[in-house]
């Protein structure tokens, strides 16, 4: 839960958290490449998206009042294929927290047992205005 006591990033905020969402491959997720393939799939901006909103969602509750997450860096291989409608899994797990504000994961989309997506995210702790949570 978001505490409201001043200082760094809420210190709940450890290695090895993780968390896991599902996504349809749907609307804005998809493309066409322009109409070159035939086929609607996932995006690999699309991808990313899914992959940098679980990330922040990860760390949102441990954070404290008035401060949020930015990300920065992507470094991901988009490696297979997810058609129109694929049921995908998003992970993002935790795995260096530094100086409170730097935060580093391991990040994948995954349709069933098969690896679409794979690679890292990083994102910095910022001051904000309080707000309200973000929407589910």
């Amino acid at each position: 839960m978001r505490s409201g006591a001043p200082g760094g990033a809420g210190s709940g905020l450890r290695p090895g958290l993780e968390r896991v969402d599902e996504f349809v491959v749907e609307d804005r997720l998809l493309t066409d490449v322009g109409g070159t393939i035939g086929a609607r799939v996932l995006s690999t901006p699309g991808m990313i998206a899914m992959m940098e909103r679980n990330a922040a969602l990860l760390v949102f509750e441990h954070l404290r009042a008035g401060q949020a997450t930015v990300g920065f860096e992507v470094c991901v291989k988009h490696v297979a294929a997810a058609g129109e409608g694929a049921s995908c899994r998003v992970r993002a797990t935790l795995r260096e927290v530094i100086d409170e504000r730097k935060l580093r994961f391991d990040v994948e989309v995954a349709e069933g047992d098969r690896t679409l997506g794979v690679g890292t995210h990083e994102r910095r702790v910022i001051s904000v205005p309080d707000s309200p949570p973000p929407a589910p």
